[in-house]
């Protein structure tokens, strides 16, 4: 398989559950400011969207958007517990937190980093997200994780769209849960492997 990345940006959360998961595949960059692979091909001939994530099958098919990819992962190894068995209504709880994620969350930060976005209008993106917060830290304040005790896809996902807030200024620091859970997620050896493969963080 290939994962389709650009460093830091929300394809580290499907990156990050593809180690967790074991399964083998290839992380190729994709620059979402060229959309240029590194040998020239432009990548809107591979994604028409032009985004990341991408995940190219074995099969040579194709999937797209974020939340759609790391379920199919988790589908491919249900005795890792990355999601719940589908038609519970575990299932559904994931499917609601990736939503929200998805939608308040991680379209909220799309403005604060569009160039020439007016500073005024950046002050209400962020009163927004930090009311979003409010409520993922409340949720954090009785169980580890998002859906209880188990690691998730959406804790992986919840984890790469929060570390966004200390580049355009969302301030966090009053939610002590989620400080708590980031903490706790970002320990995770596989997120540290994922993390050091985009560049994010230095070591071995």
């Amino acid at each position: 398989m290939k994962l389709y990345y650009s460093p830091g940006a929300c394809s580290l959360s499907p990156h990050i559950v593809l180690l967790e998961s074991g399964l083998a595949f290839h992380a190729v960059m994709a620059s979402t400011k060229t959309h240029r692979l590194a040998d020239g091909t432009d990548y809107y001939t591979i994604n028409p969207k032009g985004y990341v994530p991408l995940l190219e099958l074995d099969s040579g098919e194709r999937l797209s958007e974020g939340p759609a990819i790391v379920q199919w992962i988790a589908d491919q190894v249900p005795e890792k517990k990355l999601a719940p068995a589908a038609g519970t209504m575990a299932r559904y709880r994931l499917v609601e937190w990736l939503n929200f994620i998805s939608t308040e969350l991680h379209k909220g930060f799309s403005p604060l980093f569009t160039p020439g976005m007016p500073e005024e209008a950046k002050a209400l993106f962020r009163s927004k997200l930090g009311d979003r917060f409010a409520y993922v830290d409340a949720a954090l304040a009785e169980q580890p994780f998002l859906l209880g005790e188990d690691f998730s896809v959406a804790d992986a996902y919840l984890f790469v769209v929060a570390g966004w807030s200390k580049h355009v200024g969302v301030d966090l620091s009053r939610f002590a849960h989620l400080a708590r859970f980031i903490e706790r997620v970002g320990a995770r050896p596989a997120v540290q492997q994922a993390m050091r493969a985009e560049g994010l963080i230095r070591g071995g």
